[in-house]
């Protein structure tokens, strides 16, 4: 009987880690931040992307605890021996139509989202196949008809309350909002 094992997996790390008070604290907070800084562009497309010193605004100072717990799972759990730092960390706010192109966080090791406000139908988070040769064979069925081993890209349904973490390295994307209220999330990157 043949065999199969699977190597060379990335990893993707759930946990849920915000109330909805504290949800409603940032919320408040954010779109606040927006109406008075015209944030900056990068992947983002229709949306507002702030400055990414969040972290260093003790307002923020319970995510950024939390964060820097979860990153201590992650790094016990990949067998890291160095104590993670925190880069940046950034909040995103994607209005009806919005979307962020396809990137990956170049300078990091680990990154994340936190999800804060998420509408039904807001746009999902898609990660995508990192391993570039595996693409040179794509089974002709969609994800749903084939396994997950041999899918090109996986979907991440946002859920306010929910951290997300996954390697730097990965390219991904968030595809467009097609709800009638804002999606916002906080993104970072742990060096």
């Amino acid at each position: 009987m043949l065999e199969r094992e699977f190597h060379f997996p990335t990893p993707i790390y759930t946990k849920y880690i915000g109330t909805q008070e504290y949800n409603d604290y940032l919320t408040n907070k954010i779109i606040h931040w927006s109406k008075r800084d015209q944030g900056i562009k990068l992947t983002n497309v229709y949306g507002w992307h702030s400055q990414t010193d969040m972290h260093m605004d003790t307002e923020y100072k319970y995510l950024v605890d939390e964060l820097y717990l979860a990153y201590k799972e992650v790094y016990k759990d990949q067998h890291i021996e160095t104590e993670p730092s925190l880069a940046n960390m950034w909040a995103n706010i994607n209005h009806q139509g919005a979307f962020n192109k396809s990137h990956n966080h170049a300078n990091a090791f680990w990154s994340g989202v936190y999800y804060v406000k998420t509408p039904e139908n807001c746009g999902s988070l898609i990660l995508e196949d990192t391993r570039i040769m595996s693409l040179m064979y794509k089974p002709k069925k969609t994800n749903t008809q084939k396994p997950k081993h041999l899918w090109e890209a996986t979907s991440v349904e946002p859920q306010a309350g929910k951290l997300v973490i996954f390697p730097s390295y990965v390219s991904h994307y968030v595809s467009p909002n097609n709800s009638n209220e804002p999606r916002i999330s906080i993104s970072f990157n742990f060096i």
